[in-house]
């Protein structure tokens, strides 16, 4: 059975179309839009995160979700988590240690990392007289430390998390820290993670990605 992917790629579901394009993992894409983003979600004919048909999938209507041969998991970190996890190679752990660091990894980045990364980016994609230009530096201000610990840890691991070479943990981070790219600024200040995330989106697979993101509508 072909794993099915709930999502579309403009949104958190990017981190397990990034994964599965590593890998090599085929899936099914079945593309639930966030409801917040149609005008009128109870009416819109459209699969989105409201509708029933979803909710019986995921009840906290939300995206990604997968639907592994009957095993449904929610939560994007989850997800990557799980599949570099059951298809093995080198982005997954290869023992008790790595999996607790790439976890460690993967939740320090969603929790201290990504709410302060998603206002920079949603503020900077308002018109320019609409932003909370004092919101936006509140929120850069906070991820200094984070960064500097990144930055840190990129210098005594040569360049990657975890074992000396690209895992889930770096694609779980560098989605987070890609909603940071739209203040550049912050990349400048630390130059160990602006050549890191350089290197993670120079990935082919990360392209393909950002080629089926790209592809569809804002």
């Amino acid at each position: 059975m072909t794993l099915k992917l709930y999502g579309v790629a403009r949104s958190r579901a990017s981190r397990m179309i990034w994964l599965a394009k590593e890998i090599g993992i085929a899936y099914e894409q079945i593309p639930v839009i966030q409801a917040y983003r149609l005008a009128d979600a109870t009416t819109d004919t459209r699969l989105n995160t409201s509708s029933a048909q979803f909710r019986k999938v995921n009840p906290n209507g939300l995206i990604p979700t997968i639907d592994d041969d009957g095993f449904v998991l929610h939560e994007s970190l989850a997800i990557t988590l799980y599949l570099a996890k059951k298809h093995g190679g080198p982005l997954a752990p290869h023992d008790l240690k790595e999996d607790a660091l790439m976890t460690m990894w993967s939740l320090w980045a969603v929790i201290d990392c990504e709410p302060h990364a998603l206002t920079i980016l949603q503020q900077r994609q308002l018109l320019e007289g609409e932003r909370d230009l004092a919101l936006i530096e509140k929120s850069k201000t906070a991820l200094q430390k984070p960064f500097g610990v990144l930055d840190a840890a990129l210098a005594k691991r040569g360049g990657t998390l975890v074992g000396g070479r690209f895992t889930v943990a770096d694609i779980n981070c560098a989605e987070v820290f890609r909603y940071a790219q739209a203040a550049p600024e912050l990349f400048d200040r630390f130059a160990r993670v602006k050549a890191w995330i350089a290197t993670c989106q120079a990935r082919p697979a990360f392209k393909e990605m950002m080629a089926i993101r790209n592809a569809e509508p804002a």
